[in-house]
């Protein structure tokens, strides 16, 4: 019976052991895994950051349960509208966009209304 010598994805070292092994060592496991997950982790990484700035944001703006301010404010501070973790209509079919428990609510072209998750109704 003729065996095919197995190789390590990583390093090309030969293989010994298990049939179903991939990887000489775990170091060679890490690094192959790293190289190939590198950009899905930085767009993830990425996204969450801002996601967290965006719930900062909100949550040091806001002075009240609710409060009330001009959007350009949030946009100096570095929000980005672009990412929210959720949404949530209230019983008046109003859209809120959150950042986790913080939140807003477009009230028109100028203005926002800041809240947290509990104070929607």
């Amino acid at each position: 019976m003729l065996t095919e010598k197995r190789i390590c994805q990583e390093c090309s070292e030969p293989l010994y052991g298990r049939a179903d092994k991939k990887f000489c060592c775990d170091q060679c496991r890490n690094t192959f895994n790293n190289r190939n997950n590198s950009d899905v982790n930085r767009i993830v990484r990425n996204i969450n950051y801002a996601l967290r700035r965006n719930r900062r944001i909100l949550s040091e703006l806001n002075d009240s349960e609710k409060t009330r301010l001009e959007r350009n404010r949030l946009i100096m501070h570095g929000f980005s509208f672009k990412y929210f973790t959720h949404t949530r209509a209230a019983k008046n079919g109003t859209v809120y966009y959150f950042c986790y428990e913080m939140g807003y609510v477009p009230l028109d072209e100028e203005d926002v209304l800041i809240v947290s998750n509990e104070s929607v109704g």
